[in-house]
């Protein structure tokens, strides 16, 4: 289950090849520019998907008119269409926006001996208010524990080491298949409490290659469901470097697994939890436990990986009235000693 998005089934082939062949012309020069500029392929997939949509409605409301020839009132009905129609959130609707005002910068500024008079009109356009669409799924110790025993039981180890690896390392879904088994030998334990990454990983940002960043995970709550995973593998004869490897028709191989596999496991962790799991949601409980158990916000900070601070309050799932009770009680300030990281 995990996180609920509103699916449209807007683009076929048939209809792609009605479209103003301008406008895929146009689109594709645009995509090969954000490749030349070294946009993640996550990136231009996404724009393409963008445009795909908009090119097909363009085809079918807009007399397939050239985005060159767009007025203001075009965007602004389809952008009333989206949310209506389609039923778009406003998210959706400003990142979708947000690939059209990237594709008339383009223009104004790469293609402007050939479009002088073009002016970007895009973002004249005023985006929609921004509501969360999105229950957030707010895990407790209890349940995260929860599930760590229903899969070792079960005898699910991969199932309960990723588990682990994601609550205990807060890293995203897409970077946990990207560590390897030598990152866990006990040589890469420092201060007796964290796994750091003897090389760094790649993670989300800019560039086809992320941002890479060293990795850390709290290595007293993981190395248990690492060490039975680990065990099943000897036994079954599972031999790869990646921590997770790609299952093909029952047989393990040397690649890393894939997000398909992430995915179809998210659902089954939601229809074990009874409510929406998503590993997003294992960021947050990584940083709030931090938190609870008295780490400073710059050592959350730095633990993650984030440029800002302000991150951690996006991340830390703590109401003012638990921060409070932390600092006041029977009429005074309390004093509050920090934790060690060997304390988590």
């Amino acid at each position: 289950m995990g996180r609920k998005i509103q699916h449209n089934n807007i683009v076929t082939d048939e209809l792609l090849t009605q479209c103003n062949k301008e406008n895929i012309e146009l689109g594709n020069d645009f995509l090969d520019y954000l490749r030349s500029v070294d946009r993640s392929p996550n990136t231009i997939n996404a724009y393409r998907r963008d445009l795909y949509i908009f090119w097909v409605y363009l085809l079918q409301h807009c007399d397939n008119k050239f985005f060159i020839n767009l007025s203001k009132r075009d965007i602004a009905r389809y952008q009333s269409f989206c949310l209506t129609e389609y039923k778009w959130s406003p998210a959706r609707m400003r990142r979708v926006k947000s690939t059209l005002s990237s594709l008339s910068n383009y223009v104004e500024a790469i293609l402007d001996d050939e479009y002088e008079n073009f002016k970007p009109i895009i973002r004249k356009i005023e985006n929609p208010a921004n509501e969360k669409v999105f229950t957030k799924t707010v895990l407790s110790d209890e349940q995260v524990q929860g599930m760590l025993d229903y899969w070792v039981e079960k005898g699910k180890y991969d199932k309960a080491c990723i588990l682990a690896l994601a609550a205990f390392s807060g890293r995203r879904k897409s970077e946990l298949p990207r560590f390897k088994v030598s990152y866990f030998d006990d040589e890469n334990i420092i201060y007796g409490s964290l796994y750091k990454t003897p090389e760094k990983i790649q993670t989300k940002g800019r560039g086809s290659r992320g941002k890479m960043l060293v990795a850390y995970t709290l290595a007293k709550p993981f190395k248990p469901y690492f060490d039975l995973w680990m065990n099943y593998r000897k036994e079954h004869r599972i031999e790869s470097e990646w921590l997770f490897p790609k299952k093909i028709n029952g047989e393990y191989i040397d690649e890393p697994m894939d997000s398909g596999t992430l995915d179809s496991w998210a659902d089954t962790f939601s229809k074990h939890l009874g409510e929406d799991f998503y590993f997003h949601s294992l960021r947050h409980f990584f940083t709030t436990s931090c938190s609870r158990s008295g780490l400073p916000d710059d050592v959350i900070q730095m633990l993650v990986g984030w440029n800002s601070l302000d991150m951690v309050a996006v991340y830390k799932d703590i109401d003012a009235d638990e921060q409070f009770a932390k600092y006041f009680a029977d009429g005074e300030i309390k004093k509050i000693e920090q934790k060690a990281l060997s304390d988590l």
